[in-house]
């Protein structure tokens, strides 16, 4: 049981250590990344539509 108690205090011990380590951004630097992933990702989106779009309309004219 000891052994058990050791090792949950060391691991949190750890954890709180790698914690301390990390370097948060900054509010503009996170700013600018999350209107730079969410432009990213409804342009992809649009594009998978379109393609979509594209090959249901290749697909119904081949039928």
């Amino acid at each position: 049981m000891e052994e058990s108690a050791k090792k949950k205090k060391s691991l949190f011990k750890s954890l709180k250590a790698e914690f301390k380590k990390i370097i948060w951004p900054d509010k503009k630097s996170f700013t600018r990344q999350t209107i730079a992933v969410v432009l990213t990702t409804v342009f992809l989106g649009a594009i998978i539509a379109l393609l979509d779009l594209v090959i249901k309309f290749g697909i119904n004219f081949v039928i």
